[in-house]
């Protein structure tokens, strides 16, 4: 559980760093970080390592119980958070350029989490009619059977960039 408020399976935000501090204790919990908007920050862990968000899409990930120190690097920064309790293994989160149509595969009882971080992205569900995601907008897709969703650009001179995260269901 979270050091204050209510436990969770997982949840997504986007939140505005405004200045640099400590991040809040999600003991039990394993966080993944996308930079969306700014230009930068660091993270300082407890044991000494340090992680550096300097481009819009870069990507860390870490444990919610390690002490983190968040310095800005010029400004004002915007990320994506995703924070998965640890009785959920295997989360598989990663940042992609939609430079082609992409095959983005689900297991069965897996969900496919998919945020467009920069440029419009078509959807092609397996159960269902294309969709476009904006800029910051967010889909869920929900598989009982093994099956593969199709991603590409709206836009056929812009790679669309996009956060990819499987979670187990279960």
């Amino acid at each position: 559980m979270p050091a204050t408020g209510d436990s969770f399976r997982w949840r997504i935000s986007v939140a505005e760093i405004g200045a640099s501090g400590p991040f809040s204790d999600f003991r039990g919990y394993q966080r993944k970080m996308v930079l969306l908007r700014g230009l930068g920050l660091s993270l300082s862990f407890a044991d000494g390592e340090q992680r550096r968000l300097q481009q819009v899409g870069d990507l860390v990930e870490f444990d919610g119980a390690r002490g983190a120190h968040c310095e800005l690097l010029a400004g004002p920064c915007v990320d994506l958070n995703l924070m998965v309790a640890d009785a959920i293994p295997g989360v598989r989160a990663r940042v992609q350029n939609l430079n082609a149509a992409l095959a983005v595969e689900a297991r069965a009882g897996e969900s496919l989490m998919i945020f467009a971080i920069s440029g419009a992205v078509l959807i092609a569900p397996p159960s269902g009619a294309v969709e476009t995601l904006d800029p910051w907008d967010l889909a869920l897709v929900s598989q009982s059977e093994p099956a593969a969703t199709w991603l590409r650009s709206a836009a056929t001179d812009v790679a669309a960039q996009v956060f990819l995260a499987n979670l187990r269901d279960t």
